[in-house]
């Protein structure tokens, strides 16, 4: 079952599209945006990592959304939730993830995004736990997670192993969320 389209008041999280590949291009040749990755894209790799993207949003109910801000623009990058399974003491895992290009930060949108996705997350999905994680250096990032509600532990710091444990950027730091407890109302006592 493909992911839905999910809307907040400002912003539409949905399918990719054709058009969305230039521009996913270009904000992925972006040093600012990429400042934190071991290293920019080429547009072939950005359209094979859009394939990627893609091919989750329709296998499973979520993935990594295609973001438009409703009658400005119709494509800023991505926010969303990936699998991943590789070799970490917190995983197998969901993590929620973001990507925006430059000229969109600063303007909310990636918390708008992702407070969506956590919501879809743990009220449809009925997901247990969220995880996200950059490097100690991504203040933005990690400052988002900590806006998100999302608590840092350092004895769950990691090294990514997808990345040799001398490169500059291996070391990661991990942020968590977990499903909201409900209150207990009379009636379920």
């Amino acid at each position: 079952m493909p992911a839905p389209t999910l809307s907040t008041k400002r912003l539409l999280l949905r399918q990719w599209e054709e058009s969305d590949l230039p521009l996913f291009a270009k904000m992925n040749a972006d040093s600012r945006v990429m400042e934190w990755f071991p290293s920019t894209l080429s547009k072939e790799e950005s359209n094979t990592l859009a394939e990627k993207i893609q091919h989750e949003l329709q296998e499973k109910e979520y993935g990594l959304w295609a973001v438009e801000v409703v009658g400005i623009a119709p494509f800023i990058g991505f926010v969303g939730l990936h699998y991943h399974d590789y070799s970490a003491p917190f995983t197998p895992c969901i993590e929620i993830g973001w990507r925006l290009a430059y000229e969109h930060w600063g303007k909310g949108y990636a918390y708008e995004a992702a407070s969506r996705v956590l919501d879809y997350a743990f009220n449809t999905l009925k997901l247990k736990e969220i995880v996200s994680f950059t490097t100690p250096e991504n203040t933005r990032s990690w400052g988002l997670m900590k806006k998100l509600g999302m608590t840092h532990n350092p004895k769950d710091d990691f090294y990514h192993p997808k990345l040799p444990k001398d490169h500059p950027f291996s070391f990661h730091v991990l942020y968590k969320l977990k499903h909201p407890k409900r209150e207990l109302s009379p009636l379920d006592i």
